[in-house]
């Protein structure tokens, strides 16, 4: 697989952007959903904002306040035993392995803008901002849909009640529609795709059982783009190959002759993020044609292997241009860069089911 890393990646760095607030430090700028807008290329930016402690020995939790509508920051003391710092993301209570007690930064959504693809100007103020009791953790990992004259805006809305997808809509991108959780905790990396396919929408999702189960991909109908329902399992992880840890959707499906083409995240057991293919059939995507049995893409550049969560390449984007994939990507949870891959390449690589 030949790919293209772009000579300026990154592309988006946190030195690149203002903190939202003067008491706040930017720790990542990543994971990018990304369309074309009049004569712009977007990357819907997933800007992580972390509060500045001046005491090494207290660590800051920031969570938004529905009923005030304000940001408040949580201190809490690293030799609390009651806690586990062990991770930099989040803290959790000792013995509690089931989830997080609160995460160290808040993330929500800016606008990144170019010309060319390769160099960005960056917004002053946040996009998409907690504004609910939904997102009091805040907003991740957004994707764009556009049908017709709306781009619909999707992403992580993480709270004290779990992580689901809410939906927002726009057709300018300075006004938001709020469409509210389309797909209830625990629940990430939807993509929509991007027109009906016989009379129906459709979306992959990925839940994450609690019991029985892996975090592994489904598929779902819509007549409205709200309800979803006619959920199927679509894609498991696999033994001994790069996505045998998790797994989920990456860009928004790509319409070819062969079938959708949807570029999809996998994770090792080791947490090593890759990024691979699945061929979807046209006329119903639930049924899978054909699979990557190796990575696409996968973290070997210095600024893909280095960073606050090293090892990861995770797309929330591309543009197709003729036979030219444009992925963007986000790297080690921290910027966003750009490789472009053949599309037939792509589809020439992949291993069809029998």
């Amino acid at each position: 697989m030949n790919v293209y890393r772009y000579e300026e990646n990154p592309l988006v760095t946190p030195a690149d952007v203002k903190p939202h607030r003067e008491d706040f430090e930017v720790i990542g700028a990543f994971n990018a959903g990304v369309t074309t807008f009049n004569d712009e290329i977007i990357m819907l930016l997933r800007v992580a904002e972390r509060p500045i402690s001046e005491d090494p020995d207290i660590v800051k939790a920031p969570v938004y306040n529905p009923e005030t509508r304000e940001l408040e920051i949580l201190e809490f003391h690293l030799d609390d035993p009651k806690y586990n710092f062990s991770d930099p993301r989040f803290f959790a209570e000792v013995g509690d392995s089931q989830s997080f007690k609160y995460l160290t930064s808040l993330s929500y959504l800016r606008i990144a803008r170019s010309k060319d693809g390769h160099r960005f100007t960056i917004d002053e103020k946040p996009f998409v901002y907690p504004s609910n009791e939904l997102e009091t953790f805040g907003i991740e990992d957004p994707r764009i849909t556009k049908i017709e004259d709306t781009y619909y805006i999707y992403f992580s809305a993480v709270s004290s009640v779990g992580v689901g997808e809410s939906l927002v809509s726009t057709k300018d991108f300075i006004n938001i529609e709020h469409h509210g959780m389309i797909f209830a905790p625990e629940n990430k990396d939807v993509l929509i795709f991007p027109e009906k396919i016989n009379g129906k929408y459709y979306a992959l999702h990925r839940p994450v059982p609690k019991s029985v189960g892996r975090p592994e991909m489904w598929i779902a109908e819509s007549t409205n783009l709200i309800h979803w329902g006619n959920h199927k399992y679509l894609l498991g992880l696999r033994e001994n190959m790069w996505d045998n840890g998790r797994m989920g959707g990456g860009a928004v499906p790509i319409k070819t002759e062969k079938g959708w083409l949807e570029l999809y995240h996998g994770a090792s057991k080791e947490d090593r993020y890759c990024m691979g293919a699945v061929l979807l059939d046209l006329e119903d995507p639930s049924k899978v044609i054909a699979r990557s049995d190796k990575p696409i893409l996968e973290p070997e550049a210095d600024y893909e292997v280095e960073g606050f969560f090293g090892n990861v390449v995770f797309s929330c984007g591309a543009i197709v241009e003729g036979d030219v994939v444009k992925m963007y990507y986000g790297v080690a949870d921290t910027s966003m860069a750009c490789a472009e891959l053949s599309l037939q390449e792509i589809l020439d690589s992949l291993t069809y089911v029998k």
